[in-house]
């Protein structure tokens, strides 16, 4: 039988395994703030740890991991894109984005991505895997260390628009959440995470006690559209989409996010923006618009400057909280949705 990894078990979980091999409950807290808190991988050096349990944690789990940073490009705009490689040879991307003071992680849930919307680059290369728990809170850590290394601020945020669809890894992504969060552990404010989605609609619920923000990556103002541009649409069209958007609004107490993709002559027009408002009539909400960040073979363009201005403007005048998105890392396609895992760009 496969050795249980300890950094793929939040604290609750850690204190049912432990418990179920008669061990005290509160010998997990000790553990895992030592895995987490303190950094600790080799158990001997856990002091206040029985020998028992010692000798039990080194024949039953393991704690060693081999993620590594593969490549790191820069952008001309402090931008930073990280070729992570996982355990198994396979690579992910994560972003650093920097503004100020502020230092923000892009982070993935997976090795490709599943969902086939047709204006991503990830989407043009398959899903290999899910990331496990460890992988995906190892992206926090890595990049933290490299901060640390560089005199840079810690990380202030952490947004799941990475490689792969969030939800789609959703047991391995809540336990990631709940580790980051642990107040005895890494302690990342909750309210500092934004969690990305297509829209699968069944799980959203799930990220209600967990705290974290929910970003819907909506990019249609109808379901023709929508359709025509995100897959996902079969499954979960959009009255299904923005109920389910609404009810984690009315249960988390949080505005929702909607992220708007504009590509140039496809949904960047004034009755698109009209019909985005009639939509999202009955949610707490807020927009971000994304000017279409271009990549090889893509098939679209970026919209006019123009029809960015319209479009917004139409959405103010209705009273909508609407932002533009600065796009950060083209230059080494490390905007949103142009993370392929292959450490492309220029330096």
């Amino acid at each position: 039988m496969a050795a249980i990894h300890l950094k793929d078990m939040p604290r609750k979980r850690l204190r049912g395994w432990l418990q179920e091999a008669g061990f005290q409950g509160f010998r997990a807290d000790q553990l895992f703030e030592w895995i987490w808190r303190h950094g600790r991988v080799e158990l001997d050096t856990m002091a206040n740890l029985p020998r028992r349990l010692r000798a039990h944690l080194a024949s039953q789990s393991s704690l060693h991991s081999g993620l590594s940073v593969a490549r790191q490009l820069q952008s001309s705009d402090g931008t930073r894109k990280l070729l992570v490689g996982l355990e198994d040879g396979l690579q992910v991307e994560a972003v650093i984005l920097a503004d100020r003071e502020r230092r923000t992680l892009c982070a993935s849930s997976q090795v490709g991505c599943a969902m086939g919307c047709d204006f991503c680059y990830t989407a043009r290369s398959k899903v290999r895997r899910n990331m496990s728990t460890r992988e995906i809170v190892a992206q926090f850590e890595l990049c933290n260390t490299l901060l640390a290394e560089a005199g840079e601020p810690a990380l202030s945020n952490i947004v799941f628009m990475g490689m792969g669809e969030p939800l789609a890894n959703v047991e391995n992504l809540v336990a990631a959440l709940q580790i980051l969060t642990d107040a005895r552990g890494l302690a990342f404010s909750a309210r500092k995470i934004t969690v990305s989605t297509v829209g699968l609609v069944p799980h959203i619920p799930r990220l209600v006690p967990l705290g974290v923000h929910l970003a819907i990556s909506l990019n249609a103002s109808n379901d023709a559209l929508r359709e025509q541009l995100m897959p996902i649409e079969k499954h979960y069209p959009l009255v299904e989409l923005v109920a389910a958007a609404a009810g984690f609004a009315r249960e988390s107490g949080r505005r929702v996010t909607f992220e708007y993709v504009l590509l140039g002559g496809v949904n960047d027009q004034a009755e698109h923006a009209r019909e985005l408002v009639r939509l999202l009539n009955h949610v707490r909400y807020k927009v971000n618009l994304i000017p279409f960040n271009e990549f090889p073979g893509s098939g679209y363009r970026a919209p006019l400057e123009e029809d960015v201005a319209v479009f917004q403007g139409i959405l103010r005048s209705k009273g909508v909280d609407v932002f533009r998105r600065r796009s950060r890392g083209r230059d080494i396609l490390a905007a949103c949705g142009q993370l392929a895992g292959k450490g492309e760009g220029a330096v």
